[in-house]
């Protein structure tokens, strides 16, 4: 009986293959209807023959549908060809018709464009062509080979003269960019000191990462076409984080979310991390990290599994970017560990860039800062904790990464934005406590600090002094290092997330237009000084990480936990030293702004509200003011002006000077 069953099973593929049933056929109504006589014989022949019927026309309906099937699946690679072909000319028409419409509101699109045909084309280039070009090519490799023991110190010598050259002639216009450079030799020299082989450190390393990170630095701060795209970027990474308000203003109301700093600014985590997680199942941020890590490991020599999470760390957080090549934990040296967790440390996860950037901080810079923190850390990896075992993974090619267990867009979406329900705890938990301890402490020293007469002791305070000379090496003018240091106390022993906070009031001060100075309290920092702290608070390099890192870490490679250990105080060191060597290449980098034509700008501006711009007229007019036996002049630009006295009575209406008495 359990054989007829077996035989008489209904299945899928019978019906995709357009056959009978056996239990509709004429053979398997035989078999189920032996022993049965007389009457119900009959009865049953016409359920059988209206069985028959309608196994009949079910089989015919699904005929078509087989055949299609198995026609798909057959000419699967050319239907799939002729779909990209369609959809390919689909898109030239709608590029054409958008360039044709308007092409400079289509050259975001144009430039899109532009990128994706040149890897497609790249990719198919060396498809197909490939092998043959480097057969070609081989005797050059071979002559280039044996001349690069002469060629690559002419190599140096050039770029090193080069360098000197451009320095002098650009710090010769404003001297304030030498104090920068200053800063930039010493840390390099600090941390050679701390190194823990001398003798091993590897100078290919150390001298391409930092003249990446410079090229890199230059490309964005000192470039019309860097500084362009790099703005764009930053302005449109607003407007797509804007979007987190349509879902948080449905959840918690649009009071909520103007008011309250909580649902203003930890939803936009929220968002990123659905949005990243996209990312990573469609492959977008795995090629990203392969590029960046190519790029890195050929030119630095490094192994590919520590240049790969490094890499990783420009877009994920200190303990995701270690995911990336967990199978190879177990196996890396101390060195690559230290490589690996010195990455954590310099960099932020794009997840808190989104906050940062809500707080009104520059994206460019935070974007600009996490890429040029990249070959940094591996080079001062490098230099402080050499190599000098062998490495498993030297000379490997290429490392595997996997795109995730999500079998669809909407799953990772969804696991995407459950996986931040963590984060924005741990960030909110975070601030209440740091916060609380922070004005404990503060409170604390303000007692301390009266038993012997001193007023308004406190740990902002004591950071000011104790890193004021830190903050002034990496380019900040002497007035404005004391609130620098205190940015950069607050960011090492409490953590980043506050610090921006704090220099996000800073700015805010600026760009409204408040006066420099209350009394003797500064409440704002110089736009020089502003972009110097941006980079320098720009990684999780901070003492409660010891413990984050060391968790994540050990709960991957539990065997490993006494290496992890031993290595991540010189990480931490080092992912310091790191933040702040961008600091001190946004420094020498930095070209202030041009404040315009004052006059034209009185003439055409509302004296209602103040800002930034009108303070700095202001004072610009207030210098020009002479007062001399009772009579008011002015010189330079204003000498002459009707309007001059007109524009000096409302600055005296929203700033005090001796003039205005």
């Amino acid at each position: 009986a359990l054989l007829e069953m077996e035989e008489n099973q209904i299945t899928l593929d019978n019906l995709e293959r357009g056959r009978d049933n056996l239990a509709f056929s004429s053979v398997g109504e035989e078999r189920l209807h032996e022993g049965c006589d007389g009457p119900c014989g009959e009865s049953k022949e016409k359920r059988t023959e209206g069985k028959g019927r309608f196994s009949f026309y079910y089989r015919k309906v699904l005929q078509p549908a087989a055949k299609a099937k198995r026609f798909c699946r057959a000419h699967a690679k050319m239907l799939r060809g002729v779909f990209l072909g369609l959809l390919g000319v689909a898109y030239l028409c709608y590029f054409i018709a958008a360039c044709w419409l308007n092409f400079q509101r289509a050259l975001a699109l144009v430039v899109m464009t532009a990128v994706v045909v040149f890897f497609i084309c790249w990719s198919l280039f060396k498809k197909f062509c490939g092998a043959k070009v480097l057969v070609l090519l081989s005797p050059v490799w071979k002559c280039f080979q044996k001349s690069w023991p002469w060629l690559k110190w002419l190599l140096w010598i050039t770029l090193l003269g080069g360098l000197i050259v451009w320095l002098v002639l650009d710090t010769s216009r404003n001297r304030d960019q030498l104090v920068s450079l200053a800063g930039f030799c010493f840390l390099v020299l600090f941390l050679f000191a701390f190194s823990k082989n001398h003798s091993a450190v590897s100078w290919r390393a150390v001298f391409w990462g930092l003249g990446l990170q410079f090229l890199f630095g230059l490309f964005v701060l000192r470039t019309t076409p860097g500084t362009q795209a790099f703005q764009w970027l930053g302005d449109q990474i607003q407007v797509f984080l804007s979007y987190t308000t349509a879902g948080s203003s449905f959840v918690f109301g649009n009071t909520l979310i103007e008011e309250v700093f909580a649902f203003q600014t930890l939803p936009i985590v929220v968002f990123f991390s659905c949005v990243m997680s996209i990312l990573y199942y469609l492959g977008v941020m795995q090629w990203l990290i392969i590029k960046i890590s190519w790029l890195l490991q050929i030119s630095m020599g490094t192994t590919p599994t520590e240049t790969l999470s490094v890499a990783g760390n420009i877009f994920v957080g200190q303990t995701e970017a270690p995911l990336l090549i967990r199978p190879y934990l177990a196996d890396m040296t101390r060195s690559e560990i230290h490589a690996v967790i010195t990455g954590g440390f310099s960099t932020i996860a794009g997840s808190v860039m989104g906050a940062y950037i809500s707080f009104g901080i520059d994206a460019a810079s935070l974007i600009a800062a996490s890429v040029m923190a990249a070959p940094c850390a591996l080079a001062m990896s490098k230099l402080v904790y050499p190599e000098v075992e062998e490495s498993k993974f030297k000379g490997k090619g290429s490392i595997h990464l996997s795109s995730g267990e999500e079998q669809n867009v909407l799953e990772a979406a969804s696991n995407g934005a459950a996986a931040s329900v963590g984060l924005v705890a741990n960030i909110a938990a975070n601030l209440i406590a740091f916060l609380a301890v922070l004005e404990f402490i503060n409170a604390a020293l303000r007692w301390f600090g009266e038993m012997v007469d001193i007023e308004g002791l406190s740990f902002q305070m004591i950071c000011s002094y104790v890193l004021m000379p830190v903050a002034f090496l990496m380019g900040a003018d002497w007035a404005d290092s004391p609130l620098v240091a205190e940015l950069l106390g607050i960011k090492i022993f409490l953590n980043e997330f506050v610090a921006y906070q704090q220099l996000a009031t800073y700015k805010k001060n600026r760009l409204s237009g408040l006066e420099e100075w209350n009394g003797s309290q500064k409440q704002w920092i110089s736009e020089r000084a502003e972009s110097i702290s941006t980079f320098a608070l720009c990684g999780f390099a901070n003492l409660s990480s010891i413990g984050i890192i060391l968790g994540g870490l050990t709960s991957i490679v539990p065997h490993r936990k006494g290496d992890i250990a031993s290595v991540v105080l010189r990480a931490l060191l080092t992912g310091i030293c790191v933040s702040m060597l961008n600091a001190c290449l946004a420094g020498l980098l930095h070209v202030p702004t041009e404040l315009g034509d004052c006059v034209s700008f009185f003439s055409t501006t509302n004296f209602s509200s103040t800002s930034y711009t009108m303070y700095m007229c202001c004072k610009e007019l207030f210098a020009s003011s002479v007062l001399q036996n009772g009579t008011l002049s002015f010189t330079g630009a204003w000498a002459g002006q009707p309007e001059s006295m007109l524009y000096l009575r409302q600055c005296c209406g929203h700033y005090n000077y001796t003039t205005c008495t």
